[in-house]
């Protein structure tokens, strides 16, 4: 029989409450550390040593001065992003842990991108005004106010943050794609032609004609500017255009973090047009986004990931992360008759969308 929980006093209670607080009082220096981390090039020092670095060692490989990089191990110990080991000489040194190896550039299951955009000052200057953007009645972005353009044109006309961007979004599908053909690979047989839509450097499409052979053209389809900049691949097309007006015509249209940009209307206005581009018989649509919990008994370990995601949304597009219902909601609205969703391992589901 369990333990009946003991409740806390009113003490115990105020002082938790001030201890939890204190952690809102310098979140943004945890992202600072870790952005540090990251600059420096701490994992990959370690990683290429093969082995635990004492301070000396460390501090020498990066340049840098032993006392500033002790107190920022210190910070990355305790938050478990690094480990504390003995070296082979016996004395205490740095190791590297799940969560470090997600900080080298390289790596298959790398971070590095999305950590970057997620602490580029372009992208956090909104936040500070995220009050104004509650109070105000209106879809558009606080972001348009901010930066005087929308986060599409935004990156358009500054291509070094255009480029980050579409960074950060092939680090997110080198990580949702994977996920996707584990947990649901149904949804890619039997396809011979797919349309990466809003494909950015066509990161989805490749590792999707990679992995399924049977697909014979993959075409990755997104504004002009961006497509440009994409370098040639087998079996792969490149398509400029707008998803709004027309996409190109394959057996399936595949959206990586899509349409969350995006409005109830304008989503269905882009599905709308997948329905055109896809035959009635075998096509689909292929929507591999976030699904929101509909209430705390279905809360998971990654529910803290897609509600910050949402606010994120609020804060930069006109978008939103939907739950259950409000993706049947833009679905049926866009003429489907029927959809699956598919939870993943990771913080988008497979959303499987038929004729």
């Amino acid at each position: 029989m369990e333990e009946k929980q003991r409740e806390l006093t009113w003490e115990e209670e105020e002082e938790g409450a001030t201890a939890e607080m204190w952690k809102y009082v310098f979140g943004f220096t945890e992202i600072a550390v870790v952005r540090c981390a990251i600059d420096l090039g701490i994992a990959e020092a370690i990683e290429n040593h093969g082995s635990p670095m004492t301070l000396l060692e460390l501090s020498t490989a990066l340049s840098c001065d032993p006392s500033h990089l002790y107190r920022i191990m210190r910070v990355l110990v305790h938050r478990k992003i690094f480990k504390e080991k003995p070296t082979q000489s016996g004395s205490n040194g740095y190791a590297q842990t799940p969560l470090s190896r997600r900080l080298l550039k390289s790596a298959e299951n790398s971070m590095v991108d999305l950590l970057l955009m997620g602490s580029n000052p372009v992208m956090m200057a909104p936040y500070l005004r995220l009050s104004t953007q509650v109070q105000r009645n209106t879809s558009d972005a606080v972001f348009d106010e901010v930066h005087g353009s929308d986060l599409w044109n935004y990156g358009a006309e500054n291509p070094d943050h255009g480029k980050a961007f579409n960074d950060s979004m092939a680090c997110d599908a080198r990580l949702a794609v994977p996920a996707a053909l584990e947990s649901c690979p149904e949804a890619f047989k039997g396809i011979e032609t797919i349309v990466d839509a809003g494909g950015g450097n066509g990161t989805t499409a490749r590792l999707l004609v990679e992995a399924c052979p049977w697909i014979t053209k993959g075409i990755i389809f997104d504004l002009p500017h961006v497509v440009s900049t994409i370098p040639e691949c087998d079996r792969i097309e490149k398509i400029g255009g707008d998803f709004f007006k027309c996409i190109p015509k394959a057996d399936a249209v595949v959206m990586t973090w899509i349409l969350h940009d995006w409005t109830d209307e304008e989503c269905i206005s882009i599905l709308k047009n997948c329905r055109e581009a896809i035959p009635n018989d075998k096509g689909k649509v292929i929507i591999i986004d976030a699904v929101v919990e509909d209430n705390e008994k279905d809360y998971n370990k990654l529910t803290r990931v897609k509600l910050m995601l949402d606010i994120a949304m609020m804060n930069s597009t006109k978008g939103k992360e939907r739950t259950a219902k409000e993706w049947e909601y833009v679905i049926r609205e866009a003429g489907f008759s029927q959809h699956t969703i598919t939870p993943t391992h990771t913080v988008q589901s497979v959303i499987q969308v038929f004729p």
